[in-house]
């Protein structure tokens, strides 16, 4: 199993300027709401925000030149979708650090101050997290990291929804060096976020900032809400991407109950049920094992996928 490798020290104290990519795609009011709760953050420090329009025209009315604050119009250069747009950001960022924000998501202004402080009491760690607020129908639930669990094993076990991109702050030179850009080669880009953070675990200890200071909205119109054959079939890349999951039954068994999920989505009934036979032979705990069994007899997924999201939680 890879395990983290480096014992060097990056300071974080003396340089806390921060590159943020926000990738959007035809949500401008959405995103207007990102770039304003990034403009707003409570850090001495220059800000550099890069829009990435992706398979839309760019609004280049969003560009603002300040002292230290600064926001850059650009188009995805890469292969279409959000990795490719996040590549784009990470390829033209100048700052020392890294950061991502979701068009339809919101930074509170204490989010990178947080951060920062979190980095200061780890200072091995070249990447970091904080808590977030899950909006969902009205409801706001929050979620906060548990730092002992974020290492590679614990990320392998477990996918950790409380952990969102929007939340991400990660030392650049770190990531163009050893963690490697965005994978654009995942199916539909689904999981390319728990892709990054398998291999951001995998060689620097992750601080955590434990407070609720992003609020992520979860609602229809987000990207992944109902794309099941996108999901089996990037799961399955995950599989053989990262052969460690074999090594860790729990997270294993948690991958093929979702992929179990996402066939009975389709209707292929078989299959799915062959999948939770898999499911339930590694944990017999696993959650999503009736679940994938429900929707195989009947059970509308979105109806399920609906109650999981009222309370935070995805399947």
């Amino acid at each position: 199993m890879s395990r983290r490798s480096s014992t060097e020290r990056v300071g974080v104290a003396d340089d806390r300027s921060t590159t943020v990519v926000i990738a959007t795609r035809d949500r401008p009011a959405l995103l207007r709401r990102a770039i304003d709760g990034v403009l707003a953050q409570e850090l001495d420090g220059l800000l550099e925000v890069i829009v990435v329009f992706d398979r839309s025209e760019p609004d280049r009315s969003l560009a603002l030149t300040e002292r230290d604050r600064r926001v850059v119009v650009t188009t995805n250069q890469r292969i279409a979708g959000l990795a490719g747009a996040r590549n784009t950001g990470i390829e033209l960022a100048t700052q020392e650090w890294l950061a991502f924000c979701d068009d339809d998501d919101e930074w509170f202004p204490g989010k990178l101050a947080g951060q920062f402080a979190a980095l200061g009491s780890e200072p091995l760690a070249r990447a970091a997290c904080t808590g977030i607020v899950i909006h969902y129908r009205g409801r706001d639930t929050a979620r906060i990291p548990d730092p002992d669990r974020l290492t590679y094993e614990g990320f392998l076990r477990d996918r950790m929804t409380e952990v969102h991109p929007s939340s991400w702050l990660v030392h650049r030179a770190t990531l163009l060096d050893r963690i490697g850009l965005v994978d654009e080669n995942i199916p539909g880009g689904y999981a390319e976020d728990y892709d990054l953070m398998l291999r951001t675990a995998a060689v620097s200890p992750i601080a955590v900032a434990p407070a609720p200071l992003v609020r992520v909205w979860w609602h229809g119109a987000s990207f992944f809400f109902e794309r099941w054959q996108t999901i089996d079939d990037a799961l399955d890349y995950l599989l053989v991407k990262h052969p460690d999951f074999a090594t860790v039954p729990d997270g294993l068994a948690r991958l093929e109950g979702q992929r179990a999920v996402a066939q009975a989505a389709m209707g292929q009934r078989r299959r799915a049920l062959a999948s939770a036979r898999r499911t339930f032979a590694l944990n017999r705990r696993e959650k999503r094992v009736p679940v994938a069994a429900a929707i195989a007899a009947g059970l509308p997924a979105g109806v399920a996928l609906r109650t999981a999201h009222r309370f935070g939680r995805g399947i």
